[in-house]
């Protein structure tokens, strides 16, 4: 989801410090994911007041862990030219139907943890979800 298209909650303060380290992370105009979960980590907040923090500063999230958004140029880390496509481990595609959230859909914790779990890359298990067109969502960082 666009930052634009977001409701946000208009009576939600923002923690002063929480909103400048926000600020002090910003590269190229955006607030990358693993920057993100690392001042999360930091700063003792959950991922979700980061990316709420970076959304009341109109800060847009980018180069997602999972590949779904944010690559300069691209929408997705595997439209990149210099992309290869990962093989698929044996089992994960079994597992990956086992975490089907009742609404059908994959969330974004889920995709963590397949990554984990099979020793692959985030971005990987990603694409490998995606290719099984698997609805992803509830991005830990609310970007989607």
């Amino acid at each position: 989801m666009a930052l634009k298209d977001k409701d946000r909650a208009v009576n939600r303060t923002i923690d002063p410090a929480l909103a400048e380290a926000v600020r002090d992370r910003i590269q190229g105009g955006t607030l990358d994911c693993t920057a993100a979960f690392a001042l999360a980590a930091e700063k003792g907040a959950t991922p979700k007041a980061v990316g709420e923090a970076a959304d009341d500063l109109d800060v847009h999230l980018s180069r997602c862990q999972i590949g779904l958004f944010g690559f300069p140029g691209h929408a997705k880390a595997w439209d990149q030219s210099d992309w290869k496509e990962p093989e698929t481990p044996g089992g994960f595609e079994e597992a990956a139907r086992a975490a089907v959230d009742p609404d059908g859909s994959l969330s974004c914790i889920s995709i963590w943890t397949l990554a984990g779990r099979f020793g692959i890359p985030r971005a990987a298990a990603g694409f490998l979800a995606d290719r099984m067109k698997f609805k992803i969502k509830r991005c830990q960082l609310g970007a989607f």
